[in-house]
């Protein structure tokens, strides 16, 4: 990932790596599409959901994600074991009037019983140059909130989900 604008963001969810690891690895889609869904009968969606609030005016779009890679790293004498997940999204509706996003979702243990979701994204506006100046007056500040929010979302879902199932 070495082309377009940055995106970085992280929250902890507070169950083991392994937990968190395997249901990732098992169900990736599943859960970004639950997390971010409002409604149970959009659950069903290809699409999981970026929002973010604007001035209390709450903007939506159904994204499609693809899990291109599932890489994972084991402990080694440097660092703890290491999942990461190589992400694209795009907008489900028009993708040419919105930003392509390539990012990597890392999961790795804090503590035996946290696990930090640790996002790095990239994403190039679209338009060209009006994109990059669309861009620099509010899109990054929209592009980065959404994207906060999406991971907030997930790590949120995996805090219930994990908390209904045995271990």
């Amino acid at each position: 990932m070495s082309k377009g604008l940055e995106i970085r963001c992280y929250d902890y969810v507070n169950h083991p790596y392994e937990k968190i690891r395997d249901a990732l690895k098992r169900e990736a889609l599943e859960v970004f599409q639950s997390a971010t869904k409002t409604a149970a009968s959009r659950a069903q969606s290809v699409a999981a959901e970026l929002h973010v609030d604007l001035g209390g005016i709450g903007v939506k779009a159904d994204i499609r994600i693809s899990v291109k890679e599932v890489e994972e790293k084991a402990t080694d004498a440097i660092s703890g074991p290491t999942t990461r997940l190589r992400l694209e999204w795009e907008a489900a509706a028009a993708p040419s009037l919105f930003p392509l996003m390539k990012a990597e979702l890392s999961v790795y243990p804090l503590t035996s019983t946290e696990t930090q979701l640790d996002f790095l994204g990239l994403y190039e506006p679209p338009f060209s140059a009006l994109g990059r100046a669309m861009n620099a007056v509010a899109g990054h500040r929209l592009a980065e909130a959404s994207v906060h929010r999406f991971i907030n979302e997930v790590a949120e879902y995996l805090r219930q989900a994990l908390a209904t199932t045995r271990p």
